[in-house]
């Protein structure tokens, strides 16, 4: 590990000539146009590769909003889509996607792989930074980056200028024709007492009442602009609003996703109000309970009342919350914030990314989207798996549930039968599992990336999210029949060799910073292995940031679960207050164990691995 200064004004750095951009799927938000590397020489190039199932790909997003603005003439940011699960590798999908999410630079769409292998990328999210010569002099795992990517591309312009190697001007980017539609890309819906709905119009950060014929709008609340702004219906601002829950009294919890908190509707008047949340998001180390509006969250995506309290699918941090309507009090309360699917005790259990709740008398139930799962917990507060067995499989199965399987499912709703209907998103179906026989079965097909569903009646109400539309079905006596398919993530594993395993967490500190150890360690590893067997040493939480992991000769695949983190601060002993940072990412890397594999295992953090030859530093 070694921390970079401002000593001098051109520091050394690694160089690595990028290697191509290539995408089968094309390239969108450019007007049609394709694009090469030399098309962009002379102008800083920030490549983010990302795939839009994943929530800390889309802080990364909202992280790098300020930075695309402030340096619109010389940095070209790129999304280089690169999917986890089957449905994103559609092309039609990564559309939606990029108008789903705001993105407002271009993005290639790589549904191959094919620049993600050539990058050697390991991670979603990853930041690569390639200088105005098209050389590579930077690579980001995870999130918590946006401020070093601002110095070293304020280095970049001071020394390209310098050079004549830098090119100002407009960039790539050209704006899609909005769509007149009534929604635009829905997330939830509530039924309102006296029959109406009420639709998170996530997109347009609003929340819309539809008359009971789920078309005709009743009122908007919300500005219509992405903001933090309460007050009456016409000026109150939210920012990709998701979850809805009734409280007492027939005002409603919405979870505002983008702003990090919980606000409050009255519906009759239109009165927007902050419940939850500063408007910041949570990192490892902030307060995990307290006041509600002193407490940090990250990306709240339901809410659902049980046992008194409103529960919080905090798919940021792969918890559960809860929110005391009683005493204005927020809480962790279950999740260990690791990335996966561990049942136990709240304290214990892994989650990922939670992004649907329902509740009945006695269990709240959850969609945990990226182990496309469906999971509860009792009213000991104890998780339970129904459906789902981890974060690499998926599919469109139907039968035991123990064998079924699903694809990142983002809602859930409980029928009249105590059964469980799930919005299978990504396989544009609805599904039903019924606890009393433990099987699963499909109760509708052809609806796009349903994202949530209510009752009304002996109707079910689907949020068609990428149909932008409520879609109304009458419940089926009889089951759809579909034909069985199983995916697995589509990242080829590493080989390792068998025996000991060097892993090596590459950080380097943005330049004028130095890691922050004036109250002890400022860097932690947590490393664990599905199956558990694969590791015979080298698991467990440390803060050294290199490890050697012993691997088990009898187990030839699994993966690797590692966490790390790492906090910086303004290298200058004359602040007293140095501005601070954290650096995070979870990593989930397939191995498989082979002999003339790898003995060393670099995952990058923060800067380039010079572990390796100078030709693959940060690119192996």
């Amino acid at each position: 590990m070694s921390d970079s200064t401002t000593q001098h004004p051109a520091p050394r750095r690694v160089r690595v000539r990028a290697p191509e951009l290539t995408g089968k799927g094309g390239w969108l938000n450019t007007g049609g146009r394709q694009y090469t590397l030399a098309d962009l020489r002379g102008r800083i190039v920030l490549l983010d590769f990302w795939t839009f199932c994943c929530i800390n790909c889309l802080h990364v997003l909202d992280e790098l909003r300020e930075l695309e603005e402030k340096h619109r003439d010389t940095v070209v940011v790129i999304g280089v889509h690169s999917p986890k699960f089957a449905h994103e590798a559609e092309h039609a999908a990564v559309v939606d996607a990029v108008e789903r999410y705001g993105v407002e630079h271009p993005v290639l769409d790589d549904p191959e792989l094919a620049t993600w292998k050539q990058y050697a990328v390991r991670a979603w999210p990853t930041l690569v930074v390639i200088d105005p010569e098209g050389y590579v002099v930077a690579q980001h795992a995870g999130e918590g980056h946006a401020h070093a990517i601002e110095r070293l591309v304020a280095e970049l312009e001071t020394e390209h200028e310098a050079k004549g190697t830098l090119r100002r001007g407009d960039g790539p980017y050209v704006a899609p024709d909005p769509e007149p539609t009534v929604l635009r890309f829905p997330g939830k819906a509530l039924l309102l007492p006296g029959g109406d709905f009420l639709v998170s119009d996530t997109t347009r950060h609003q929340l819309v009442r539809l008359a009971p014929d789920g078309e005709t709008v009743v009122r908007r609340y919300g500005a219509g602009e992405r903001g933090f702004v309460d007050g009456g219906a016409e000026h109150a601002r939210f920012s990709e609003p998701q979850g809805l829950a009734l409280l007492d009294g027939g005002t409603v919890v919405v979870a505002d996703t983008v702003n990090h908190a919980l606000r409050r509707l009255d519906p009759a008047t239109g009165e927007v109000s902050t419940l939850a949340g500063t408007g910041r998001q949570w990192w490892q180390g902030s307060p995990t309970s307290g006041l509600a509006w002193e407490v940090d969250l990250s990306s709240p995506w339901d809410v659902a009342v049980f046992g008194g309290k409103v529960w919080i699918a905090m798919a940021g941090v792969h918890q559960l919350w809860t929110y005391d309507p009683e005493d204005c009090t927020v809480a962790a309360a279950a999740g260990t914030t690791n990335e996966g699917l561990v049942d136990g005790p709240g304290v214990e259990a892994w989650f990922a990314q939670p992004s649907g709740l329902a509740a009945t008398a006695d269990r709240l139930w959850l969609a945990d989207s990226e182990t496309s799962a469906l999971r509860w917990v009792d009213l000991d507060g104890a998780v339970h798996t129904a459906v789902g067995t981890g974060l690499f499989d998926f599919g469109h199965r139907d039968g035991a549930a123990d064998q079924a399987l699903l694809q990142h499912p983002l809602g859930v709703t409980v029928l009249p039968d105590g059964s469980v209907a799930v919005s299978d998103t990504y396989n544009h179906a609805l599904r039903r599992y019924d606890p009393a026989t433990g099987e699963v079965t499909t109760l509708a097909t052809d609806l796009r990336e349903p994202s949530d569903a209510v009752l009304v009646g002996d109707d079910i109400v689907v949020v068609e999210s990428a149909r932008h539309r409520l879609t109304r079905l009458r419940l089926p006596e009889e089951t759809v029949k579909v034909e069985a398919v199983a995916h697995r993530t589509r990242r080829a594993p590493t080989e390792v060799a068998p025996g000991s395993l060097r892993l090596d967490i590459v950080f380097q500190a943005p330049a004028g910073q130095k890691l922050d150890e004036r109250y002890g360690p400022s860097t932690r590893l947590l490393v664990s292995s599905t199956p558990p067997e694969l590791l015979l040493g080298g698991e467990g939480a440390d803060t050294a940031l290199s490890r050697t992991l012993k691997l088990n000769p009898s187990i030839s695949e699994g993966v690797l679960h590692v966490s790390a983190m790492a906090a910086s601060c303004d290298d200058d002993p004359a602040n007293e207050y140095p501005a601070c940072h954290v650096h995070q990412q979870d990593w989930g890397v397939p191995v498989r164990v082979a002999s003339g594999g790898a003995d060393r295992l670099p995952l990058v953090l923060a800067g380039m691995d010079e572990g390796t030859d100078e030709g693959a530093a940060g690119l192996g």
